[in-house]
Protein backbone atom coordinates (compact mmCIF):
# COMPACT_ATOMS: atom_id res chain seq x y z
CA UNK A 1 0.00 0.00 0.00
CA UNK A 2 1.52 3.45 -1.51
CA UNK A 3 0.63 6.91 -1.35
CA UNK A 4 4.07 9.39 -1.78
CA UNK A 5 5.09 12.33 -2.74
CA UNK A 6 7.38 11.90 -5.68
CA UNK A 7 11.03 12.81 -5.60
CA UNK A 8 12.29 15.25 -8.40
CA UNK A 9 15.65 14.55 -10.32
CA UNK A 10 17.03 17.36 -12.04
CA UNK A 11 18.65 17.29 -15.74
CA UNK A 12 20.86 19.93 -16.90
CA UNK A 13 20.59 19.66 -20.80
CA UNK A 14 22.13 22.42 -23.47
CA UNK A 15 18.63 22.88 -24.45
CA UNK A 16 17.02 23.60 -20.90
CA UNK A 17 16.03 26.90 -19.31
CA UNK A 18 16.97 29.19 -16.25
CA UNK A 19 13.19 30.16 -15.04
CA UNK A 20 11.53 26.92 -14.59
CA UNK A 21 8.57 28.54 -12.45
CA UNK A 22 5.32 27.97 -11.61
CA UNK A 23 6.39 24.20 -11.86
CA UNK A 24 9.52 24.33 -10.46
CA UNK A 25 11.72 26.41 -7.86
CA UNK A 26 14.66 25.08 -8.90
CA UNK A 27 17.21 27.50 -10.29
CA UNK A 28 18.70 26.77 -13.92
CA UNK A 29 20.34 30.66 -14.76
CA UNK A 30 23.99 28.86 -13.71
CA UNK A 31 23.22 25.28 -15.90
CA UNK A 32 20.28 25.39 -17.72
CA UNK A 33 17.26 22.93 -16.31
CA UNK A 34 16.15 20.66 -19.44
CA UNK A 35 14.11 18.08 -17.48
CA UNK A 36 12.41 17.09 -14.01
CA UNK A 37 12.14 13.49 -13.77
CA UNK A 38 9.69 12.18 -10.66
CA UNK A 39 10.31 9.48 -9.11
CA UNK A 40 9.63 6.72 -5.92
CA UNK A 41 11.29 8.58 -2.94
CA UNK A 42 12.64 5.42 -1.67
CA UNK A 43 15.22 4.28 -3.99
CA UNK A 44 15.26 0.52 -3.75
CA UNK A 45 11.73 0.28 -4.95
CA UNK A 46 11.10 -1.67 -7.85
CA UNK A 47 10.81 0.88 -10.75
CA UNK A 48 7.31 1.59 -12.06
CA UNK A 49 5.84 0.50 -15.28
CA UNK A 50 5.82 4.10 -16.20
CA UNK A 51 8.16 7.41 -15.80
CA UNK A 52 6.74 11.02 -15.50
CA UNK A 53 8.64 14.25 -16.75
CA UNK A 54 8.66 17.46 -17.45
CA UNK A 55 10.61 19.05 -20.37
CA UNK A 56 11.65 22.91 -20.53
CA UNK A 57 13.14 23.79 -24.31
CA UNK A 58 15.21 26.90 -25.12
CA UNK A 59 16.43 24.66 -28.19
CA UNK A 60 15.11 22.18 -30.31
CA UNK A 61 15.64 18.46 -29.17
CA UNK A 62 17.13 16.12 -31.53
CA UNK A 63 14.96 14.57 -34.33
CA UNK A 64 14.49 10.84 -32.71
CA UNK A 65 12.87 7.57 -32.53
CA UNK A 66 12.53 5.33 -29.79
CA UNK A 67 12.13 1.02 -30.42
CA UNK A 68 9.05 -1.09 -29.29
CA UNK A 69 9.13 -4.10 -26.84
CA UNK A 70 10.17 -6.42 -29.77
CA UNK A 71 13.20 -4.61 -30.74
CA UNK A 72 14.33 -2.75 -27.51
CA UNK A 73 14.41 -6.85 -25.94
CA UNK A 74 16.36 -7.87 -28.62
CA UNK A 75 18.78 -5.66 -27.25
CA UNK A 76 18.72 -6.86 -24.05
CA UNK A 77 16.38 -3.78 -22.67
CA UNK A 78 13.49 -4.45 -20.86
CA UNK A 79 10.93 -2.74 -22.58
CA UNK A 80 10.51 -0.22 -25.33
CA UNK A 81 8.86 3.42 -25.42
CA UNK A 82 5.84 4.47 -26.50
CA UNK A 83 5.14 8.44 -25.01
CA UNK A 84 2.64 11.16 -24.74
CA UNK A 85 3.38 14.76 -24.13
CA UNK A 86 0.44 17.30 -22.99
CA UNK A 87 1.55 20.82 -23.42
CA UNK A 88 1.33 22.50 -20.39
CA UNK A 89 2.91 25.96 -22.01
CA UNK A 90 4.17 27.13 -25.54
CA UNK A 91 5.25 30.29 -27.67
CA UNK A 92 3.25 31.63 -30.16
CA UNK A 93 5.56 30.32 -32.35
CA UNK A 94 6.59 26.63 -30.89
CA UNK A 95 6.35 23.60 -32.66
CA UNK A 96 6.74 19.52 -32.54
CA UNK A 97 7.41 16.77 -35.20
CA UNK A 98 5.48 13.51 -35.25
CA UNK A 99 5.96 11.06 -38.05
CA UNK A 100 7.30 12.51 -41.92
CA UNK A 101 5.80 14.07 -44.57
CA UNK A 102 5.81 11.39 -46.73
CA UNK A 103 6.87 7.48 -46.69
CA UNK A 104 10.87 7.05 -46.89
CA UNK A 105 12.22 3.54 -48.28
CA UNK A 106 14.98 2.43 -46.02
CA UNK A 107 17.68 3.85 -48.68
CA UNK A 108 16.08 7.25 -48.65
CA UNK A 109 15.80 7.32 -44.60
CA UNK A 110 19.45 6.52 -44.09
CA UNK A 111 20.45 9.40 -47.28
CA UNK A 112 18.33 11.41 -44.82
CA UNK A 113 20.25 10.72 -41.63
CA UNK A 114 23.29 11.14 -43.65
CA UNK A 115 22.81 14.36 -45.21
CA UNK A 116 20.68 16.03 -42.18
CA UNK A 117 17.36 16.40 -44.60
CA UNK A 118 15.70 14.11 -41.60
CA UNK A 119 14.77 17.35 -39.88
CA UNK A 120 13.02 19.15 -43.42
CA UNK A 121 11.47 16.08 -44.05
CA UNK A 122 9.63 15.51 -40.50
CA UNK A 123 5.98 16.57 -40.46
CA UNK A 124 6.25 19.50 -37.89
CA UNK A 125 2.88 21.09 -36.46
CA UNK A 126 2.49 24.19 -34.20
CA UNK A 127 1.38 23.18 -30.90
CA UNK A 128 -0.39 25.16 -27.55
CA UNK A 129 -1.50 25.17 -24.57
CA UNK A 130 -3.53 22.05 -23.61
CA UNK A 131 -2.62 19.68 -26.51
CA UNK A 132 -2.08 15.79 -26.37
CA UNK A 133 0.20 14.36 -28.54
CA UNK A 134 0.64 10.58 -28.49
CA UNK A 135 3.67 9.19 -29.82
CA UNK A 136 4.02 5.22 -30.57
CA UNK A 137 7.08 3.83 -30.52
CA UNK A 138 9.02 3.92 -33.70
CA UNK A 139 7.58 7.29 -35.03
CA UNK A 140 10.08 9.77 -36.00
CA UNK A 141 9.66 13.10 -33.92
CA UNK A 142 10.98 16.09 -32.11
CA UNK A 143 9.84 19.04 -29.52
CA UNK A 144 10.89 22.37 -30.65
CA UNK A 145 12.06 25.54 -28.97
CA UNK A 146 9.50 27.66 -26.61
CA UNK A 147 7.55 24.40 -24.94
CA UNK A 148 6.82 23.08 -21.64
CA UNK A 149 5.56 19.87 -21.54
CA UNK A 150 4.76 16.89 -19.33
CA UNK A 151 5.62 13.38 -20.54
CA UNK A 152 4.12 10.16 -19.54
CA UNK A 153 5.80 7.17 -21.34
CA UNK A 154 6.98 3.49 -20.42
CA UNK A 155 9.88 3.19 -18.17
CA UNK A 156 12.71 3.54 -20.58
CA UNK A 157 15.74 5.83 -21.70
CA UNK A 158 16.08 4.17 -25.51
CA UNK A 159 16.26 6.92 -28.22
CA UNK A 160 17.78 6.67 -31.30
CA UNK A 161 18.99 9.92 -32.76
CA UNK A 162 18.61 10.77 -36.61
CA UNK A 163 20.01 14.24 -36.38
CA UNK A 164 21.15 16.35 -33.42
CA UNK A 165 21.82 20.57 -34.60
CA UNK A 166 25.46 20.19 -34.89
CA UNK A 167 25.51 19.42 -31.05
CA UNK A 168 28.28 16.90 -32.01
CA UNK A 169 26.73 13.63 -30.22
CA UNK A 170 26.03 10.18 -31.35
CA UNK A 171 23.92 9.40 -34.41
CA UNK A 172 22.42 6.03 -34.16
CA UNK A 173 21.62 5.36 -38.21
CA UNK A 174 21.01 1.98 -37.94
CA UNK A 175 19.17 1.23 -34.77
CA UNK A 176 17.14 4.17 -36.07
CA UNK A 177 16.70 2.77 -39.36
CA UNK A 178 16.04 -0.57 -37.82
CA UNK A 179 12.83 0.76 -35.62
CA UNK A 180 11.37 3.57 -37.77
CA UNK A 181 7.79 3.68 -38.82
CA UNK A 182 9.33 5.97 -41.85
CA UNK A 183 6.02 7.82 -42.83
CA UNK A 184 3.44 10.06 -41.85
CA UNK A 185 2.07 9.47 -38.14
CA UNK A 186 -0.86 7.82 -37.15
CA UNK A 187 -4.04 9.72 -36.67
CA UNK A 188 -4.38 10.94 -32.95
CA UNK A 189 -7.59 9.26 -31.02
CA UNK A 190 -10.22 11.37 -30.09
CA UNK A 191 -10.16 12.36 -26.58
CA UNK A 192 -12.70 10.27 -24.39
CA UNK A 193 -14.95 12.29 -21.47
CA UNK A 194 -15.17 9.77 -18.83
CA UNK A 195 -17.36 12.03 -16.20
CA UNK A 196 -17.48 15.77 -15.41
CA UNK A 197 -14.42 15.28 -13.97
CA UNK A 198 -12.42 13.05 -16.27
CA UNK A 199 -11.02 13.28 -19.46
CA UNK A 200 -9.15 10.33 -21.19
CA UNK A 201 -6.13 12.01 -23.63
CA UNK A 202 -5.23 9.13 -24.59
CA UNK A 203 -5.43 5.28 -24.04
CA UNK A 204 -3.09 2.92 -25.48
CA UNK A 205 -2.09 -1.14 -24.58
CA UNK A 206 0.60 0.58 -22.51
CA UNK A 207 -0.75 3.67 -20.48
CA UNK A 208 -3.63 5.77 -19.83
CA UNK A 209 -3.46 9.56 -19.01
CA UNK A 210 -6.17 11.66 -17.98
CA UNK A 211 -6.64 15.28 -17.58
CA UNK A 212 -9.09 15.68 -13.63
CA UNK A 213 -10.81 18.49 -12.96
CA UNK A 214 -12.06 18.99 -9.94
CA UNK A 215 -13.98 21.67 -8.67
CA UNK A 216 -13.42 24.15 -5.45
CA UNK A 217 -13.48 22.65 -1.95
CA UNK A 218 -14.80 19.27 -3.13
CA UNK A 219 -13.97 15.50 -1.93
CA UNK A 220 -12.91 12.49 -3.83
CA UNK A 221 -12.04 8.98 -3.02
CA UNK A 222 -8.55 7.88 -4.97
CA UNK A 223 -8.81 4.24 -5.45
CA UNK A 224 -5.61 3.30 -7.08
CA UNK A 225 -5.14 -0.60 -7.24
CA UNK A 226 -2.45 -0.03 -9.93
CA UNK A 227 0.33 1.74 -10.35
CA UNK A 228 -0.69 5.48 -10.55
CA UNK A 229 0.69 8.74 -11.20
CA UNK A 230 -0.79 12.47 -10.60
CA UNK A 231 0.42 15.88 -11.52
CA UNK A 232 -1.23 18.87 -10.54
CA UNK A 233 -0.94 21.12 -13.06
CA UNK A 234 -3.26 23.82 -11.83
CA UNK A 235 -5.07 24.48 -8.06
CA UNK A 236 -3.91 22.43 -4.66
CA UNK A 237 -5.24 19.69 -3.09
CA UNK A 238 -4.61 17.54 -0.39
CA UNK A 239 -3.82 13.40 -1.59
CA UNK A 240 -3.84 11.44 1.73
CA UNK A 241 -1.68 13.77 3.97
CA UNK A 242 0.24 15.04 0.36
CA UNK A 243 0.04 18.64 0.37
CA UNK A 244 -0.29 19.05 -3.27
CA UNK A 245 0.33 22.50 -5.64
CA UNK A 246 1.21 23.07 -9.13
CA UNK A 247 4.36 21.25 -10.53
CA UNK A 248 3.47 18.38 -7.39
CA UNK A 249 3.61 14.63 -8.83
CA UNK A 250 1.81 11.77 -6.19
CA UNK A 251 2.50 7.78 -6.77
CA UNK A 252 0.04 5.58 -5.48
CA UNK A 253 -0.04 1.89 -5.92
CA UNK A 254 -2.51 -0.54 -4.17
CA UNK A 255 -3.95 2.05 -1.93
CA UNK A 256 -6.93 4.05 -1.61
CA UNK A 257 -7.03 7.69 -0.15
CA UNK A 258 -9.13 10.79 0.02
CA UNK A 259 -8.80 13.66 -1.88
CA UNK A 260 -9.55 17.05 -0.61
CA UNK A 261 -9.93 20.16 -3.30
CA UNK A 262 -8.74 23.47 -2.13
CA UNK A 263 -10.74 27.22 -2.63
CA UNK A 264 -9.36 27.22 -5.96
CA UNK A 265 -10.53 23.77 -7.55
CA UNK A 266 -7.48 21.69 -8.54
CA UNK A 267 -6.51 19.97 -12.29
CA UNK A 268 -4.06 17.27 -12.61
CA UNK A 269 -2.73 14.70 -14.97
CA UNK A 270 -3.29 11.14 -14.30
CA UNK A 271 -1.64 8.04 -15.72
CA UNK A 272 -1.50 4.44 -15.20
CA UNK A 273 -1.18 0.80 -17.08
CA UNK A 274 -3.29 0.48 -20.18
CA UNK A 275 -5.49 -0.44 -22.24
CA UNK A 276 -8.36 0.86 -21.19
CA UNK A 277 -9.59 3.93 -18.08
CA UNK A 278 -10.18 2.81 -14.90
CA UNK A 279 -13.60 3.70 -13.86
CA UNK A 280 -13.34 3.15 -9.94
CA UNK A 281 -10.10 5.17 -9.84
CA UNK A 282 -12.38 8.80 -8.57
CA UNK A 283 -15.10 8.89 -7.04
CA UNK A 284 -16.83 12.13 -5.20
CA UNK A 285 -17.65 11.52 -1.91
CA UNK A 286 -19.09 14.51 0.39
CA UNK A 287 -18.27 11.96 3.68
CA UNK A 288 -15.08 13.03 5.44
CA UNK A 289 -12.77 9.33 4.18
CA UNK A 290 -10.46 7.48 6.09
CA UNK A 291 -6.66 8.75 5.44
CA UNK A 292 -4.83 5.74 3.35
CA UNK A 293 -2.87 3.48 5.67
CA UNK A 294 0.01 4.54 3.62
CA UNK A 295 -0.29 8.21 3.80
CA UNK A 296 -0.98 8.58 7.75
CA UNK A 297 1.73 10.14 8.84
CA UNK A 298 2.04 14.20 9.14
CA UNK A 299 1.91 16.57 6.01
CA UNK A 300 5.55 15.50 4.07
CA UNK A 301 7.38 18.52 3.48
CA UNK A 302 8.81 18.91 -0.43
CA UNK A 303 10.29 15.94 -1.82
CA UNK A 304 14.22 15.74 -2.12
CA UNK A 305 15.75 16.80 -5.48
CA UNK A 306 18.38 14.97 -7.39
CA UNK A 307 20.61 16.50 -9.52
CA UNK A 308 22.33 14.98 -13.01
CA UNK A 309 25.36 16.88 -14.93
CA UNK A 310 24.81 18.40 -18.24
CA UNK A 311 24.58 16.30 -21.19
Amino acid sequence: MTIEHASVHVARKPWGVADLHPWSGIDGSGDAVGELWFRRPDKSAPDPALLLKLLFTSEPLSVQVHPDDAFARSIGLPNGKTEAWYILAATADAQVAVGLKRHLTTEELRAAIGDGSIAALAQWRSVAKDDIIFVPAGTIHAVGAGIVLAEIQQHSDATFRLFDYGRQRQLHEDSAVAVSDAGPAQAQADLRRLTDARTALTANPHFVLERIDLRANSRWLLNAKRETWILVIDGHATIGSISASVGDAVFAEADRADIEVGPAGMSGLVAYPGPDPTMSLLEETGEHMTKSAGASAAREPKPKETVEAQT
